[in-house]
């Protein structure tokens, strides 16, 4: 289920030619009867910002409304100065064209390389082709999904439901990332679409706390993209009273967003370049839940850290050593620390016993879990992060 498992919305990915290959590359998402609905969204922080983030950002300001999202793969139209806008600007415009609707209520996202000067040759013929195969199908959804991958192995999508005064309201999404990922987003483009009737300001706050409690809180590189880009549309076809601010409706479809996002954010952790282990790294007993964030975004992105996860060692020196370096208060001879649920560290020297084999064992799974126990207070914050392996520097080397 994608975006298309919400009522009211319909996809396409076809092969346009922006990337050198003649897979799906242009992704198509848009409302099916091509009217402007409630948008939302939450862009890169990176204030080297891409030509469609740039778009995107002033479409969306000049009424909180959209009627599509037009993704294209392979080229990042970052980094390519005015001629780069522009593209951007005629590519809403193809698509503006092909639906009947207005450019400015039309979104552009792109991913892939930077600083390539985009053409518009792709997108002359590659617009029209995907505003023919729209279709609300299960498969369209798919193959939007797919069109948007750049280095991804799989593609990712998430849905889920909950109801609003007896209605059924569906979320559904779709996401590409497998590098720069890092706190504030990452390489990373992501479409949620909901068939909720919203208020515009409830749409934003919600996606914020959404993408807050979730893409904002997983790491595998530390590097943070041009073109990173959150859209959510809301239709209204679930024809449930208007979900107002401060409502338990509100909080209900802030929480379904964040299960989306969370969802998308995890696929994304666990199909990083290269990656072989998927880690869930938490730290409590911090004096605050900022302090603990701090702290654990320090040793989730050390790369010494990620390196010893890669090799299957239980090294919590290294922890240790990156949780009194992340600046946050600390008292050394308090902390405890535990990898799979087994306590190597204990008041910040090494437990005088454990099950050494049975951590061994536990070390090779694919997903671990790392714990540490400041014994300061009630602060706690967890992230995700991934290993550091010989696979992403391959990955990494090349140029195209």
């Amino acid at each position: 289920m994608s975006v298309t498992a919400a009522q009211g919305f319909i996809a396409a990915g076809v092969a346009a030619g922006t990337t050198a290959s003649a897979r799906p590359d242009l992704s198509l998402v848009a409302t099916a009867d091509h009217r402007p609905v409630t948008a939302a969204g939450v862009f890169t922080t990176n204030l080297g910002a891409a030509a469609p983030v740039q778009l995107s950002r002033r479409h969306l300001a000049a009424e909180g409304r959209a009627a599509a999202v037009v993704l294209n793969s392979g080229n990042a139209n970052a980094a390519t100065g005015e001629p780069g806008l522009l593209v951007a600007e005629q590519t809403a415009a193809l698509v503006a064209a092909g639906l009947g609707c207005e450019r400015h209520h039309v979104l552009v996202c792109s991913t892939g390389l930077i600083g390539i000067p985009m053409p518009i040759d792709p997108f002359s013929t590659g617009v029209p082709a995907a505003v023919a195969a729209l279709a609300p199908s299960l498969e369209a959804g798919h193959s939007a999904a797919r069109a948007i991958m750049t280095t991804d192995t799989v593609a990712k999508e998430a849905f889920t439901a909950f109801e609003v005064a007896g209605a059924p309201v569906t979320v559904g999404g779709m996401a590409k990332g497998a590098a720069m990922l890092s706190p504030a987003m990452a390489t990373m483009l992501a479409v949620i679409t909901t068939d909720a009737v919203v208020e515009p300001k409830v749409l934003q706050t919600a996606l914020t706390r959404a993408v807050d409690e979730s893409f904002n809180l997983m790491t595998t590189d530390g590097s943070r993209s041009t073109n990173d880009t959150v859209l959510v549309l809301a239709g209204g076809a679930a024809g449930n009273p208007p979900i107002t601010s401060g409502t338990l409706e509100a909080h209900a479809l802030a929480d379904a967003l964040t299960l989306v996002c969370a969802s998308l954010s995890d696929q994304m952790a666990h199909d990083a370049e290269g990656a072989t282990k998927f880690v869930r790294l938490t730290v409590k007993g911090a004096r605050s839940n900022t302090e603990a964030l701090q702290a654990a975004r320090a040793v989730a992105e050390s790369q010494l850290v990620k390196c010893s996860l890669f090799g299957g060692d239980p090294y919590w020196g290294r922890v240790l050593s990156e949780l009194g370096a992340s600046g946050i208060y600390l008292e050394p001879d308090r902390v405890d620390i535990a990898y799979n649920g087994i306590t190597v560290c204990v008041g910040g020297v090494a437990a005088p016993v454990y099950d050494a084999e049975a951590l061994a064992k536990s070390m090779q799974q694919t997903e671990i879990e790392v714990v540490a126990d400041l014994s300061l207070g009630n602060g706690a914050a967890t992230v995700t992060t991934v290993d550091l392996t010989p696979g992403y520097i391959d990955e990494n080397m090349r140029t195209s």
